[in-house]
Order: structure tokens, then C-alpha cells, then sequence
């Protein structure tokens, strides 16, 4: 039964220790770019986009698909960045397992 009371404690504590993970990633930020950097955008850990940044010489009126493009580059890149990021921080807590649901 001791066994049992002692592994316990520790999922309680992986857990406790994981939730703070999660938390701490939400005040990382992570920048993704695309066409040299004429345009950046930042999330956080959490996948939320904090901001995008458009610089004037990645504006063309006369194609604006390649703006749009360039746009969903950066955020991809950015999220990616994020995901990669999150399973990073997380595996030190998991041992590398892949817990659906967790991040």
C-alpha cells in the first residue's frame, strides 16, 4: 500500500509541476517570419498570436496574394515554433511520452 501512497505523491507532483509548465508558456513568446523578415509574427506558448508586423516594402496593391501569403508563412512558422517549443518544455516533465490532450 505504500507503494501505491508513494507513487501517487508523485503523479501529484508531476502534475502540479506540468500545470506550471503550461502556465510559463504562456508568457513565452515566439516570433515566426517570412519573406526575410518583412513580415513577423509573435505568439506565445499558448499559440496565441500576440502580433503581426507587416514592413511597407512587403505591400504591393497590385499583389496582394503574395502579402497574404507571406502572412500565413509567418504564422505557421510562428505556431510551429510554438508547438515545438511547448513539446520541448513539457517532455521534461512527460519523459517523452506524447499524452493526448495535455498541450
Amino acid at each position: 500500500m505504500t507503494n501505491m501512497q508513494h507513487m501517487m505523491k508523485q503523479v501529484k507532483k508531476m502534475q502540479e509541476q506540468m500545470l506550471k509548465a503550461q502556465e510559463q508558456l504562456g508568457s513565452k513568446t515566439i516570433e515566426g517570419s517570412a519573406g526575410g523578415g518583412v513580415v513577423t509574427v509573435q505568439v506565445n506558448g499558448h499559440k496565441q498570436i500576440l502580433s503581426i508586423n507587416i514592413k511597407p516594402e512587403a505591400v504591393d496593391p497590385e499583389d496582394i496574394e503574395m502579402l497574404q501569403d507571406l502572412v500565413m508563412t509567418a504564422v505557421n512558422d510562428a505556431l510551429a515554433k510554438a508547438e515545438e517549443l511547448a513539446n520541448e518544455d513539457m517532455s521534461k516533465y512527460t519523459g517523452g511520452l506524447k499524452i493526448p490532450g495535455l498541450f
